[in-house]
């Protein structure tokens, strides 16, 4: 049964500061799973989780790691909220498939099989050809099934996604993203793979990141509420959730890095432009997380009960977090 006061992140990439760990509370935010990686190796990735770390100690009345369902849980009921790593990029792993476990261990739950370009896994939504999963990526999708570190999707392109679907043992997700029956960004998803993720028992989290929104900045709460009750009947209540992608605080730098990383000495624009190179204003009914009430509120505006509204705004993730962060049952009881 999903519990009716937790409220949910499937994904952001805030500028981290107390402010807004203060603004999680004021919103009643239970959980988020925060990016800490894009493009960075192994190394640089562990110097991250020392960040988050310090922040652990600075901060304890407010945050905590999570890496269980229990752990989120337990930090629902303190009135803290729990931090999930996850990775949107499979950069940390290098080209070391010993190093999926390493990631698991350390507390990372979610990894994404490529960002935009084509990975050492998969390809991303912004390549020409999409070739599908690669032969590395077959052997990494088996080896993070076993640990509990779950596929994201979010940036691949269709065939990838379809496939990692279809690869995968275990259910996978899609942190953030929008139909692209909705908004025809090419980081939103098609119906075909948003059927075949429900089918298969995985996750989507919507995205209220401007580029993925009909209307961009100026879309109406009313407008991604009804957007959200469509795809509800397409793949099922409970297959649905939040993933906010937002990038509070953020200098526009951060966004250039983000597209164009080290691969490219030419600067790339993804769903943005040169005449709007940077971070897009977020609409203004989803500023910071202090605004996720607001939320359950256009939920309930378009004809969700409160069981359903509980769902959507956390109750689906939790219990996606309890099938998937622990290791995969094999043996008899797998059968069971």
């Amino acid at each position: 049964m999903a519990e009716r006061s937790l409220i949910v992140d499937g994904c952001q990439y805030a500028n981290w500061s107390e402010k807004i760990f203060r603004e999680m509370r004021a919103g009643g935010v239970g959980a988020v799973h925060v990016t800490i990686c894009y493009h960075e190796d192994f190394r640089e990735t562990v110097q991250n989780m020392i960040v988050w770390n310090r922040w652990f100690e600075r901060f304890p009345d407010l945050i905590v790691q999570a890496r269980t369902a229990a752990d989120v849980r337990q930090a629902h009921a303190d009135g803290r909220t729990a931090i999930i790593f996850g990775f949107q990029n499979p950069s940390p792993i290098e080209d070391d498939i010993g190093l999926v476990e390493i990631c698991h261990g350390l507390g990372a739950r979610f990894m994404q099989l490529s960002y935009n370009n084509q990975s050492l896994l998969a390809t991303g939504c912004y390549e020409a050809e999409d070739p599908g999963i690669t032969r590395m990526g077959r052997q990494v999708i088996k080896e993070m099934n076993r640990v509990g570190l779950v596929v994201d999707m979010s940036h691949s392109a269709e065939r990838s996604t379809l496939e990692a679907i279809e690869i995968s043992e275990r259910p996978i997700a899609i942190t953030h993203a929008n139909p692209a029956s909705w908004h025809p960004a090419l980081r939103n998803k098609s119906d075909t793979v948003l059927k075949a993720l429900a089918e298969s028992g995985g996750m989507l989290g919507f995205s209220m990141y401007p580029h993925h929104l009909a209307g961009k900045s100026d879309c109406t709460l009313e407008s991604f509420c009804t957007m959200i009750a469509r795809t509800a009947e397409l793949m099922g209540v409970e297959r649905i959730g939040f993933g906010s992608d937002l990038c509070q605080d953020q200098p526009d730098s951060i966004v250039e890095w983000m597209r164009v990383g080290t691969w490219s000495k030419e600067i790339d624009y993804g769903e943005g432009s040169a005449a709007q190179a940077g971070f897009p204003p977020q609409p203004d009914w989803f500023a910071s997380n202090a605004d996720f009430p607001g939320l359950a509120d256009g939920l309930r505006a378009v004809g969700f009960d409160a069981e359903d509204v509980a769902r959507i705004m956390g109750g689906n993730w939790l219990d996606f977090f309890e099938r998937s962060f622990g290791p995969m049952a094999v043996g008899p009881m797998a059968a069971a």
